[in-house]
């Protein structure tokens, strides 16, 4: 390869894209880049710093092609959907039938499995990239998806600029074929939705439920994070809750209107599960609540009708804790059952211990537990999270305060659907003769569906289509 030419190129200069290319020059790789805004490549190269060196910055796409080695490797950070599809048709004319395009942006998996298909002029892959802006700077996790030999090009850059776990190993790997690095990207943020809902649900108990100022519930959350929970997520809720508006004389979460928004990934999620019969309540209720969040007016105008819901209860700061922990575990064991459903659906050889090794740092959700998690999906991949020996020790103790306090919600009116949604979930989990014969009935009465009998039987249908007498 010559020395002049890049060893990767890179399409789209916002946040996401331009970090990504810092980050790659920073690690010792000379990186092309192209934005379709000239100045905003001019002012990239120019605020780059002395990683200047490694950045080639290009004004047309015939010249950003020019500049990288073939055979070459050019990531898109480009918004999903149909600018995706625009790109790769304007470098099609322009590339070589072993030169590869990488869409490292929110897509959709099954565009991914789209592109994949349609016998492109050039390869194809698929890349899911989660940490956010500071992640992609420093160091992602990165998730894989398209042909093995593709991913094996761009390994060794993939796992240099990603995020290193506390044993050393990179948080990058292949996750399968076409589009299993979308998907697996997509169950990540599904997870990211509920934990991040399950911490709301808390604070709310602690603030509406308990009377706790912001700056006491951050001090708590801070405590938590010494503990089983210590995650990303735990660690910026205390930051947050701690922080003063500067705007203002109060706490910033006080001044932050409660409506949340979203850019689709969750929502994927919990489609997706549908199709695969996989149930996810904990992300289901996450997504509806952000859903709920957005009716501002709708709510105020049923305060109004029927008063303001949350009442002071009962609850210990360890009951809160113990119940996150579980609802925590639940919601992962989710998350990995549906992953696994997936894989059968669609033929994706998943390594469930791998993702979760490649979650355990540089991605929203990375916590401590995910090193048990993969140990126990390492143990035996095939069975739900909730049954391996560690989690489900966990469950067991944390298993009162998670009823106590979905109880307490309950009666005070304090909203804890993903809480909630996962003890229902797991109620159901540990029941061997449930409540669905009722439903078997019911079709069978009104559709003669017919039904399976426990004693086998030959008698499918009930007696409600005979006459009477």
């Amino acid at each position: 390869m010559s020395e002049h030419k890049a060893q990767i190129g890179l399409i789209g200069l916002g946040t996401m894209g331009a970090a990504l290319a810092l980050n790659i020059a920073e690690k010792g790789f000379p990186i092309a880049v192209w934005n379709r805004t000239t100045e905003v490549t001019r002012r990239f190269h120019a605020e780059a710093g002395a990683l200047a060196a490694r950045i080639m910055p290009t004004e047309s796409l015939e010249a950003l092609v020019a500049a990288i080695a073939p055979p070459r490797a050019i990531i898109l950070m480009v918004p999903a959907g149909s600018a995706v599809d625009d790109q790769i048709a304007a470098l099609s004319p322009l590339l070589d039938p072993q030169d590869l395009i990488i869409d490292a942006g929110n897509a959709n998996f099954h565009d991914t499995n789209r592109r994949d298909a349609a016998g492109l002029a050039m390869r194809f892959l698929g890349m899911g990239v989660s940490g956010g802006e500071e992640g992609a700077r420093h160091g992602p996790a990165i998730m894989g998806g398209g042909a093995p030999e593709d991913w094996a090009r761009i390994a060794p850059i993939m796992e240099a600029i990603a995020a290193r776990a506390e044993d050393g190993s990179a948080c990058a790997t292949w996750m399968g074929e076409a589009g299993a690095g979308h998907f697996v990207k997509a169950v990540h943020n599904g997870i990211e939705y509920a934990d991040m809902q399950m911490i709301a649900e808390v604070y709310g108990v602690m603030r509406d439920g308990l009377g706790l100022p912001a700056a006491a519930i951050g001090e708590t959350f801070a405590g938590w994070n010494e503990g089983v929970l210590r995650s990303y997520l735990v660690e910026i809720s205390a930051a947050v809750a701690q922080a003063a508006d500067p705007l203002g004389s109060g706490p910033m979460l006080d001044a932050i209107l409660d409506a949340a928004g979203q850019k689709g990934t969750g929502r994927w999620t919990a489609v997706e599960a549908q199709h695969l019969a996989a149930p996810i309540p904990v992300i289901e209720a996450a997504v509806m609540a952000r859903n709920v969040s957005a009716r501002l007016e709708e709510r105020r105008v049923g305060e109004t009708r029927f008063g303001a819901a949350p009442q002071r209860c009962e609850v210990s700061l360890d009951a809160l804790e113990q119940a996150l922990i579980v609802g925590k575990i639940l919601c992962y064991a989710q998350g990995f059952a549906m992953i696994e459903a997936a894989g059968r659906a669609f033929g994706w050889q998943l390594d469930l211990p791998a993702i979760a090794r490649v979650w355990r740092a540089g991605c929203i959700i990375r916590s401590d537990m995910l090193n048990d998690m993969a140990a126990a999906l390492a143990d035996d991949a095939g069975r739900n999270l909730i049954l391996a020996p560690f989690f489900a020790d966990k469950i067991e103790a944390g298993l009162p305060a998670l009823r106590q306090v979905v109880a307490q919600a309950a009666l005070h009116g304090h909203a804890v659907p993903a809480l909630s949604a996962g003890l229902s979930w797991f109620d159901m989990m540990r029941t061997a003769r449930g409540t669905a014969n009722m439903i078997q009935a019911q079709r069978d009465f009104f559709g003669a569906h017919g039904f399976e009998r426990l004693d086998g039987q030959d008698l499918h249908h009930g007696p409600w289509g005979q006459s009477a007498g």
